[in-house]
């Protein structure tokens, strides 16, 4: 297919200049000291809470960098998750949801891999959510680098650490050194804006506060075929399809970090509002449904190296999530006047904790790392309730409940080139009464410095969350099932090597299992509930070459083979592509203040949950950066699929539409002011 090609196409040309003339063995023998602690390896610190060259991490580990964020003009989470080597994003759209390695369920709030914020869980107590978007996430303008860890993480971080963890560092007060200001705008009427502050005084004192306003329209009218009463039979269908300014978004969000010697105090709030013009939950088309996110956390961070290199690493933490929606439902009979009824959801989460590691070098050669994390809900809280009066609720449950989990990680020298890396973890889940182990095992041989084969084996764990256990009452239905806990198990094989100065290459195959997947059911009465009822197989290979050169030339490119099959079945499972490729490409067109930027994403077929095939795409984007036009000017325009590809995800089992098709070609520009 056309897709194919033109990402076969432009891979090729980038792995040709890629292994082009690279800095050979004698030249690197010939470099000094400081020269050679120049060369560049990226280090990640989410791996194992520790920082580690990323040929030493026991994972397989991409990062984006601040620069790179700029340079293609991301403009949230989601637009640089879709920029990673076998990341897949889709969107609803009311939330948006992160694949990674050929498995993404529809509308499960990001349950299955760990969003943290500095190493700040931001995953909720409710829904287990880890959001990426607006909803909860900070302005993309805010982050140093992310930092992407695939695969099992259970043993370092517990529970949703299943698929693997995104780690969102923010930069410091120190390199923003004074104050920025920010606006933007683009089609379907947004608009953005932010005004940041960053300084370190002579004490020592850094400090950086931000605040972010966003506001669209959206798209003025959406087609949905499915809502067409000319050629759709169902009952809900009207307006010949067309949902009218029904797209809408508001969000805004502050920051703020502070940082003394050894502590760093970090606080963060988010408030969004969506509407939602899917008719989702078999709510009435084109009526007035909508989402309100609000999260917020205070964190207090010690971390402290003591001279004989002990770390010792302690955080305090307090949480809150909220969500309110507003689903409008016609209780009127066939050709009876409509007799519209708004029913309400209302979740509070609140919950508080604590964590701690000590990590200590032991025999000079080897380190160990000993940490414990507690977790207590005070509010677990979810109602339901139709606005009427008397008001009657048809679901009202509080609960609190907590956890604790404790940790171990070796990570041994045996020869020179060998290292073992060795880590268990403990959770318990008082409310469930579950114990649950995860271990983590990795033998990393490393020829050179520059290079590393990685053999990983890794083990994780969902817990069921009180949204998936408490929802729906189905002993009505006379249905209650226990839910177990979601597991999975890994293989991987990795090769990481630095070619020369400039290039690095990665080659991943792994293949896993998952075991007692949470899954939605239906009554017979088509009341929706929660039931450990599939598992999933899945294998796939990853490929990856990059190159930074000193003329300000970028260039990465990778490609994703991969398969996830339904373990009883052996059918593919839905929303989950066979092919993924990426293309980035920035080049300078003046000096270092004026850089072009190009972006290819190829997105393979994938099944639908009715079985039917959604179209593979490519999506082009093109970027401009202007830095430094006048003194703390930058100017930043962005065309977003350049040639208004039609494509589309598949819709979830709230939704009519079994396939959600996305926005046509968008623009946006902003600038930024430093002063």
């Amino acid at each position: 297919r056309v897709g194919h090609a033109v990402v076969a196409a432009c891979a090729a040309w980038v792995m040709s200049s890629a292994l082009a003339p690279v800095y050979g063995q004698d030249e690197l023998t010939d470099l000094g000291l400081e020269e050679l602690m120049d060369l560049r390896i990226d280090t990640v610190y989410g791996a194992s809470k520790h920082d580690h060259r990323v040929t030493q991490a026991p994972s397989s580990i991409s990062i984006v960098t601040a620069e790179e964020i700029k340079r293609f003009g991301h403009r949230t989470l989601p637009d640089v998750l879709r920029s990673v080597r076998g990341l897949y994003v889709s969107d609803d759209p009311n939330y948006t949801y992160v694949g990674m390695r050929g498995f993404h369920r529809p509308n499960d709030y990001n349950t299955r891999v760990l969003v943290l914020i500095d190493g700040h869980r931001i995953n909720d107590n409710v829904y287990d959510s880890g959001t990426i978007g607006r909803e909860g996430m900070i302005d993309v303008e805010l982050i140093e680098r992310v930092e992407v860890i695939r695969g099992p993480s259970s043993s370092m971080y517990g529970s949703s650490a299943f698929l693997g963890v995104i780690n969102v560092i923010t930069k410091r007060g120190e390199r923003i050194d004074g104050m920025e200001v920010a606006a933007g705008g683009g089609t379907f009427g947004t608009y953005d804006s932010r005004l940041t502050y960053g300084a370190k005084s002579a004490s020592g004192i850094e400090w950086l506060v931000s605040g972010s306003h966003h506001e669209s329209e959206g798209v003025d009218t959406l087609y949905f075929s499915e809502f067409d009463q000319r050629i759709s039979d169902d009952p809900r269908a009207s307006h010949d399809g067309i949902a009218h300014q029904l797209d809408g978004e508001e969000a805004s969000s502050l920051f703020g970090k502070l940082q003394y010697g050894d502590f760093t105090l970090s606080a963060f709030a988010a408030d969004r509002t969506k509407d939602v013009p899917t008719a989702s939950f078999e709510t009435v088309f084109n009526g007035r449904e909508w989402t309100k996110d609000q999260r917020q956390y205070v964190d207090l961070k010690y971390d402290r190296t003591f001279s004989d290199g002990i770390k010792l690493q302690a955080r305090g933490f307090y949480d809150r999530a909220t969500y309110r929606g507003d689903y409008p439902y016609d209780y009127a009979e066939p050709g009876d006047p409509p007799d519209i009824v708004v029913s309400k959801d209302y979740t509070e989460g609140e919950w508080l904790g604590s964590e701690w590691q000590l990590t200590m070098p032991v025999l000079a050669r080897h380190r160990l790392i000993l940490g414990g994390e507690y977790r207590g809900s005070l509010h677990e809280d979810q109602y339901a309730y139709e606005d009427v009066q008397p008001r009657e609720y048809y679901l009202y449950d509080e609960r609190s409940s907590r956890t604790y989990g404790v940790f171990a990680q070796g990570d041994a020298v045996l020869t020179e080139k060998l290292t073992l890396s060795a880590g268990l973890r403990f959770d318990k889940y008082f409310a469930d009464d579950l114990d649950v182990v995860n271990p983590r095992v990795a033998l990393i041989y490393s020829p050179s410095p520059r290079s590393a084969f990685k053999a990983l084996y890794g083990e994780a764990f969902r817990a069921p969350n009180p949204y998936e256990h408490y929802y729906t009452d189905t002993e009505e239905f006379h249905v209650k099932p226990a839910l177990e806990p979601e597991t999975i198990s890994t293989y991987e094989l990795v090769y990481e090597q630095y070619l020369g100065l400039n290039y690095r290459a990665n080659v991943s195959v792994y293949s896993y299992r998952v075991d007692d997947l949470i899954s939605q059911a239906a009554t017979e009465d088509a009341v929706l509930y929660f039931d450990n009822l599939e598992s999933v197989r899945a294998r796939g290979v990853e490929l990856e070459v990059e190159g930074k050169f000193e003329s300000g030339v970028l260039a990465r490119a990778s490609y994703a083979v991969q398969r996830a099959e339904d373990g009883m079945t052996n059918t593919e499972i839905s929303s989950s592509p066979r092919h993924l490729g990426k293309l980035n490409l920035s080049s300078p067109l003046y000096k270092d203040r004026l850089f072009a930027g190009l972006e290819l994403q190829y997105h393979g077929h994938v099944r639908t949950l009715d079985g039917n095939e959604v179209d593979d795409f490519v999506v082009t984007n093109l970027t401009l950066l202007g830095q430094r036009i006048f003194k703390g000017l930058e100017l930043a325009a962005g065309i977003y699929n350049v040639f208004d590809t039609h494509y589309g995800y598949p819709g979830a089992e709230d939704h009519l539409q079994r396939v959600i098709h996305q926005n046509g070609r968008t623009v946006h520009a902003k600038f930024t002011y430093a002063f």
